[in-house]
């Protein structure tokens, strides 16, 4: 299958523009919407390799920025607003309207991959839009910071943590006891919390993309 081609898009939000990375293969089986961690954007190598792997297995992706380029100026100081969860979560539901609307993705299944913080707002997304995610994966996320609405979150969600990871592997925990719909914790050995350990990314992408081929 030849590689898709990237293209750039741009979504409005009621604080201005946020700007991301669509790809989406012939006969695409699903979409895969990324929330990047703190600190990072679209452009996060490790974001990149696992949505290479999704759309060589025929999904379509989304990695956009998470706030304006105004926020990013503010955030650089300040750091406070790439762990405003409520406001990642109300962006990730924008886009996700976003996707809905538009001629090419309209009629694709949508999954979350969230990855650290970003795994935070992707459940929160979910409880608010239950009818229209349909998977969600964590890498070495946070899914804690989701609070209450970890109870509203309908779609299957697969948690993946370093092995070495130990105190995200006990959030992960606490999470996994609050949540109703059907999860899984998957444990990487020998991985720390970014994955950079030889052969650990590879193996959430696997695991990734096993999720979304069952779901979406």
């Amino acid at each position: 299958m030849p590689r898709p081609t990237d293209s750039s898009c741009v979504v409005t939000t009621s604080a201005g523009e946020i700007a991301g990375t669509l790809t989406v293969p012939v006969n695409a089986n699903g979409i895969v919407i990324f929330a990047h961690g703190s600190g990072s954007s679209r452009h996060s190598t490790r974001n990149q390799q696992v949505a290479r792997a999704l759309q060589a297995r025929g999904f379509a992706t989304l990695l956009f920025d998470l706030l304006t380029p105004a926020e990013e100026v503010v955030d650089a100081v300040s750091g406070h607003l790439r762990f405003d969860i409520p406001l990642l979560g109300r962006r990730l539901v924008t886009v996700t309207d976003w996707v809905r609307d538009q001629l090419e993705t309209s009629g694709l299944r949508i999954g979350y991959f969230g990855a650290s913080t970003g795994a935070g707002a992707a459940l929160m997304a979910a409880a608010e839009r239950p009818a229209m995610v349909r998977a969600i994966v964590s890498r070495g996320g946070r899914p804690d910071l989701a609070g209450d609405a970890l109870r509203g979150v309908l779609a299957p969600t697969l948690l993946i943590v370093g092995g070495l990871d130990t105190e995200v592997i006990r959030l992960n925990e606490l999470a996994m006891a609050q949540m109703t719909c059907e999860r899984r914790l998957e444990i990487v050995p020998r991985a720390t919390h970014l994955f950079p350990e030889p052969g650990t990314l590879e193996r959430v992408s696997i695991l990734a993309e096993e999720w979304f081929e069952r779901h979406l």
